[in-house]
């Protein structure tokens, strides 16, 4: 009786690891294929560090040495909230994910990663499952990083978020792996957009963190799902942000094999008829329709559609990655732009302002009067004029009536009297920063040439730099 017992026992044991073989096998059999991500986004070719590294340094002794002086005297990141650190010139390219709750923007990271039934993989579900900010980004060992340690680390970008409280920052985390894709950009993952949800139950501003991302991110998904188009009021204020980003922005149809090719034709229409009022560019965004997850497409479904439109948006992503040095470079330069105008339109202030001033005015109601109106003292219109400046660079008269309110104009010198001996003066070196030394950096770059650092240049020997890439 004991042996038929044991015998019983040990059957049902081999029909036990039998049926979880073959659910493993299944399961094994149902994972797409991965091969297409690492050839299309040449994750095994070796990158040359060593000239992207010196290119960086040369970026960011421009930017110290031409522009951030102009920046500092004339106090441009109280006008526009966006300090430039070392952090984020040597910053990796950044992707951002956006989009409504549960329409698989973590399965999609989690797919291009490979992250699947591992440790560190982004939670999924069909509920809310998204409540942070998560950046993934590479590093030599597998460890999550608290948002507070994130923004404490000056080497890293994200330093600027502390603005934000610390409610934001207890709801922002950062994954690090050894990974091939990390080594060359950085994803974030946001929380799902709830549209019955007032904003202020978050804890901390949700737009403006969504726009300082925005304002730092080289690529947009804004993913979709069939069962999510509506637009309600936080993805309306969402688009608005995007104003201006176009060029950056993917939309992304997510979960198409979920849909016959019929009801995949109806819901891509009402995906357009929805956007078409937030978005009023006269080219629409790109649209990718396909199934971002590590599982094969369902069966009946246009799967070689769903592959290439997947092969086309790597390409987008591997297009991105490739020109990441050249998209800072350009990103310094229309910084520096935005400076210069900057500096010229606060001189034309102070320059005004003393020729108004009698020895009988006073100076509040003199200076109300030219910031109240400054079309009648020509304030804008002398820039236009006198310098190499586009109408549609100038930013916004009422933001100068703040600015001013916070800087009093007679803390300000004028451009003429920004200058010395040693230094030379701010504007003549903006302006060769912008015309000269970073589009000479960008086509050595294109050249093939390598910018590599002399030692005078590395150092700061005192000496002034010659611009070995510029030409004659």
């Amino acid at each position: 009786m004991k042996a038929l017992v044991s015998v019983c026992c040990v059957l049902s044991l081999l029909l036990l690891i039998t049926a979880e073989e073959e659910e493993e096998d299944v399961l094994t059999s149902i994972l797409r294929d991965r091969s297409h991500i690492e050839e299309t986004l040449r994750l095994a070719s070796e990158e040359n560090s060593g000239d992207y590294a010196a290119a960086l340094e040369k970026l960011r002794k421009i930017y110290h040495s031409s522009i951030k002086p102009m920046e500092q005297a004339y106090k441009y990141n109280e006008l526009r909230q966006h300090e430039i650190s070392d952090g984020e010139i040597t910053s990796k390219p950044m992707v951002l994910f956006l989009g409504p709750w549960s329409v698989g923007k973590s399965s999609m990271i989690n797919y291009l990663l490979g992250l699947q039934d591992s440790v560190y993989q982004l939670y999924t579900g069909a509920e809310p499952t998204t409540s942070e900010f998560t950046v993934i980004m590479h590093g030599e060992k597998i460890r999550s990083v608290e948002g507070i340690v994130m923004a404490a680390d000056s080497s890293r970008s994200f330093s600027p978020l502390e603005k934000f409280g610390q409610n934001f920052l207890e709801k922002l985390i950062g994954i690090e792996m050894p990974h091939k894709l990390l080594e060359r950009v950085t994803f974030v993952d946001t929380p799902g957009i709830i549209e019955n949800r007032k904003q202020q139950e978050r804890g901390y501003p949700f737009n403006d963190v969504c726009q300082w991302f925005i304002d730092r991110a080289d690529l947009i998904f804004v993913v979709f799902d069939p069962t999510k188009l509506d637009v309600g009021l936080e993805l309306e204020m969402l688009f608005r942000q995007l104003k201006g980003r176009e060029s950056q922005i993917r939309i992304i149809l997510n979960k198409a094999d979920s849909l016959a090719t019929q009801d995949l034709m109806r819901v891509y229409g009402a995906l357009f008829w929805s956007l078409a009022p937030l978005i009023n560019v006269t080219e629409p965004p790109r649209v990718y329709v396909s199934s971002f997850w590590p599982y094969d497409y369902a069966p009946d479904t246009s799967r070689e559609l769903f592959k290439r439109e997947e092969i086309s948006l790597l390409e987008d992503l591997n297009q991105v990655i490739e020109n990441r040095l050249e998209n800072k470079i350009a990103f310094i330069r229309q910084h520096g732009i935005r400076v210069r105008i900057h500096g010229l339109l606060v001189d034309r202030y102070v320059q005004t302002f003393k020729e108004k001033m009698s020895f009988f005015s006073d100076p509040e109601l003199v200076f109300k009067e030219i910031v109240d109106d400054p079309d009648k003292f020509y304030i804008f219109k002398s820039i236009l004029a006198k310098t190499n400046v586009s109408k549609f660079d100038l930013p916004n008269r009422d933001a100068y009536r703040d600015f001013f309110g916070i800087n009093p104009v007679t803390s300000f010198k004028p451009l003429t009297a920004q200058c010395s001996y040693m230094g030379g003066c701010l504007l003549d070196k903006i302006e060769r920063a912008i015309t000269a030394d970073l589009p000479g950096l960008l086509s050595s770059i294109n050249s093939g040439k390598n910018p590599v650092l002399s030692s005078c240049e590395a150092t700061g020997c005192g000496e002034k730099p010659k611009n070995r890439y510029r030409r004659n």
